[in-house]
């Protein structure tokens, strides 16, 4: 999983916290992120229906919907991240052993099983559970 998960829900919690509108720089200065990282991922987000937009004076980004139903997975999904990804598969499929050939097809059905146990954690966990979290230390 990249760190756009983290960015996503960081500034979920700190839009839905704040009530209003926030500027990209204010959502990414309190992400202690570059402000373009951060408009990248609210165009996501966006589009899934977790942010709004407001022009013009005042205007920025603002948490739309309800804190106790968005969750985490509906965020990972929003930033199109797959929580366990491979960069290198081992073997060949077209090798003459059964090892080298079959290898990588098992370690994926291993990976989607193990995908699916992590966003159906994710679907139990909303950003009002996360931002209780937070304010209880």
């Amino acid at each position: 999983m990249t760190s756009e998960f983290a960015i996503a829900v960081h500034t979920l919690v700190f839009l839905n916290h704040k009530g209003d509108c926030q500027s990209s720089e204010k959502i990414a200065e309190n992400v202690c992120t570059n402000p373009a990282r951060v408009r990248k991922i609210l165009v996501k987000l966006r589009k899934a229906g977790l942010v709004r937009t407001k022009e013009g004076n005042g205007g920025g980004y603002y948490f739309q919907g309800e804190a106790e139903n968005a969750t985490l997975a509906q965020i990972c999904e929003a930033v199109e991240e797959v929580p366990i990804t491979v960069s290198k598969k081992t073997g060949d499929p077209d090798m003459n052993c059964q090892i080298a050939s079959g290898m990588a097809g098992i370690m994926d059905e291993i990976y989607e099983e193990m995908n699916g146990l992590c966003i159906k954690q994710l679907e139990g966990i909303t950003l009002a559970d996360i931002d209780r979290k937070v304010f209880e230390k």
